[in-house]
């Protein structure tokens, strides 16, 4: 049995992990690791602390299915249709942008349910707050430090997280990294935004329609959307929560600064968009310094092999595209390079 640790919990790193283990079944044991304290990477799902109010997706809002895509990944989209994970999206979303040949899916219980689905029917053995810091080469396997613990050897490793984390990493990946194959890794470039999560008590109700919004007037704003109407949910005796993301530039201008030093900026643009605001119970403020891929590596292989035995693979978004199905062909692309590899 070869022992697989996929690095990071996120959509990539989830849908890999559920399709080893549908290929290769009981001849891997498979683990997974994320540095934070729970799954979802850019598909995270924020719990309020109040349980009176409904969870906020601070990352990824909803899932757009290409007619091609949705052909090719027939299997994963119906999976999760049938289960009730994703729903058409119905509710009016302003200013979006409708592409010819293409449907809009939401998640009525939050985006990261979709993750946790996967890495459920993944069998993996699942650890959070485990942050990798080096990978050294250990004769027919890789030994794999992390900052705090002792470091474990595994048959075959899959790192699923940013590209820039990849390439700080400590250990032997620098030395078997090619020339070319550091270049193009070195050529990604992400875009950074924060994202504000608003609770709210059962009583409050909003005075607008919309369930989100494009916003193309404000520099700090480019959406807002109303969790409860969006996902389309039953969300009796919850209260609702609205979502913020600001715009790229935005993000790039304050990407350094700490989120509790830009919270009250963010919250100061969205009082003039929406001046009846009630109160909040509760705010939560994310920054993603790697929000989504604006420039992938050159003609989006999927994966990238470092090393073939022990096999050393790396996926995401960085090898496709930023976007539900660019996670799931970069894990069927490291799936393969697994497969003829264990």
């Amino acid at each position: 049995m070869s022992r697989v640790l996929i690095v990071g919990a996120g959509l990539t790193g989830s849908v890999c992990a559920c399709l080893l283990r549908r290929e290769l079944q009981s001849k891997v044991q498979i683990v997974v690791w994320d540095k934070a304290r729970g799954s979802g990477g850019r598909m995270s799902t924020s719990r309020p602390p109040d349980p009176s109010s409904l969870s906020a997706d601070l990352g990824a809002q909803y899932i757009t299915a290409t007619a091609a895509y949705a052909k090719s990944h027939s299997s994963l989209y119906s999976e999760l249709l049938s289960s009730g994970l994703l729903q058409p999206l119905i509710a009016p979303v302003e200013g979006l942008n409708d592409k010819v040949d293409s449907e809009n899916f939401v998640t009525p219980h939050g985006m990261s349910s979709v993750v946790k689905h996967f890495l459920s029917q993944s069998g993996a053995d699942l650890f959070f707050e485990r942050h990798v810091t080096g990978l050294y080469r250990r004769g027919a396997s890789w030994e794999v430090e992390r900052t705090a613990g002792a470091s474990e050897t595994f048959d075959a490793v899959v790192l699923t997280m940013p590209v820039p984390q990849i390439l700080q990493l400590q250990g032997d990946v620098g030395q078997l990294l090619s020339v070319q194959q550091r270049e193009l890794l070195q050529d990604v470039v992400y875009s950074s935004r924060f994202a504000l999560a608003l609770f709210f008590s059962p009583d409050v109700v909003f005075s607008f329609s919309w369930a989100a919004r494009y916003v193309s007037d404000n520099d700090c704003i480019r959406y807002v959307a109303v969790e409860t109407r969006k996902r389309n949910a039953d969300c009796l005796g919850l209260g609702p929560s609205l979502v913020v993301h600001t715009s790229v530039q935005f993000g790039e201008q304050h990407v350094e600064r700490d989120k509790d030093d830009v919270q009250p900026i963010i919250l100061q643009e969205l009082h003039k968009l929406l001046p009846d605001l009630p109160q909040p119970m509760s705010i939560k403020c994310q920054k993603w310094r790697y929000s989504q891929v604006l420039t992938a590596v050159r003609d989006s292989p999927g994966h990238m092999t470092v090393l073939e035995q022990p096999p050393l693979v790396c996926a995401g978004d960085a090898f496709t595209h930023s976007n539900f199905d660019g996670c799931v062909e970069s894990a069927l692309s490291a799936l393969r390079a697994l497969k003829a590899s264990l």
